[in-house]
């Protein structure tokens, strides 16, 4: 299953050290303005090797649209986007062709297809992710249009939190810190991890500005659930925190209820959804990034042939996995809600008659 989506609706496809990474987007109203430049520069915040906290990988990821776009606008007709590698090490994985990493998708993949690409992980790798912040970047444009704003920040890294949430502050941070005050001490962090070898974890904050009521499709096609979906699909997430989430556990039902005035919600512990859907409050939640699996340290695993060996990684390597995966995340939100936006048309027949009625 390499597809995301009902109506607005993307396919990926390529591997880590294959020749390109690339995605085909379809269900794209016609009439967008596509900004090259902006899809460049949603680009540029996942691409490796930026600085001393991401992967010394060297990818320009320069996008390249295929279809679907004439004079500056989409056309109606499915977008295809292609991104090629530039700086595959194929040789650094040599070593690990028979032995199944600990952490990664080896030992799963090999069992299930009965073969696996050995380089970097093949398309189980996270470098598959770019092609989703492709057509994120496609979701965004249309978002755009209805003043619908997704954005992320990185709340905590190695048990350090952040105390506050500003998302200004993300757009200047080599982390994409979202609290100035414990950026230092992240940074920390993710260094002293890399000097020794190591990796830590990492928590994302997605925030969702301007999102209407009535998003979501119940009961199996719901906002909250296809959120989960889509975040649970991304390479290192272990878990999501919708609004109060973990804490809302240990509250009474006055407390974790968001009570209502004329001017909307006295509060937001549901993250902007009720029934799995939108309230028309801001959208928030947390994805949880476990350590990159790729480390340096000696590790105990089995090969192919059920032999009992050491493993023993060399390559390139996030050593904090949820810095650039916040990007990812944030894509993925973006081709949510526009998926739903376009499934909402169809909901109530007033919505059809302002379109077809004379």
């Amino acid at each position: 299953m390499n597809s995301f989506g009902h109506r607005f609706r993307f396919t990926t496809f390529g591997e880590s050290h294959g020749k390109a990474l690339g995605c085909v987007v379809d269900g794209v109203p016609a009439g967008i303005k596509i900004d090259e430049q902006f899809i460049q520069d949603e680009m540029n915040r996942r691409k490796p090797g930026q600085n001393k906290f991401a992967t010394t990988r060297k990818e320009s990821d320069n996008i390249e649209i295929l279809s679907g776009v004439f004079e500056g606008f989409t056309t109606g007709t499915p977008i295809s986007m292609i991104i090629f590698n530039e700086n595959q090490k194929s040789r650094d994985y040599s070593n690990v062709k028979d032995l199944f990493r600990p952490g990664h998708a080896d030992f799963t993949y090999f069992h299930k297809y009965g073969i696996r690409d050995y380089r970097g992980g093949g398309r189980s790798s996270a470098r598959e992710t770019a092609a989703r912040v492709a057509a994120g970047a496609i979701a965004k444009l249309l978002l755009k249009e209805l003043n619908i704003e997704v954005q992320s920040g990185i709340c905590e890294i190695d048990g350090i939190k952040a105390l506050s949430h500003d998302f200004t502050n993300v757009q200047s941070s080599e982390i994409y810190a979202l609290d100035k005050a414990v950026e230092e001490k992240q940074k920390e962090a993710i260094l002293n991890a890399k000097n020794s070898h190591n990796s830590v974890g990492g928590v994302a904050l997605i925030n969702v500005k301007n999102c209407p009521v009535g998003l979501g499709e119940p009961l199996y096609f719901k906002l909250d659930s296809q959120i989960a979906n889509a975040m649970m699909s991304i390479n290192a997430v272990k878990a999501i925190e919708i609004g109060n989430g973990f804490d809302s556990v240990k509250t009474k039902g006055n407390e974790n209820n968001d009570e209502i005035r004329a001017n909307g919600f006295k509060s937001n512990h549901s993250g902007g959804m009720l029934g799995g859907i939108s309230n028309g409050d801001e959208i928030n939640f947390k994805v949880y990034f476990k350590p990159t699996p790729s480390i340096f340290i000696k590790q105990e695993t089995i090969d192919i042939y059920n032999n009992e060996v050491d493993c023993e990684l060399k390559g390139r390597h996030d050593p904090c996995v949820a810095v650039r995966g916040s990007v990812v995340a944030e894509a993925m939100t973006a081709l949510v809600v526009a998926d739903m936006l376009l499934l909402n048309m169809s909901s109530n027949i007033n919505n059809i008659k302002r379109v077809y009625k004379n």
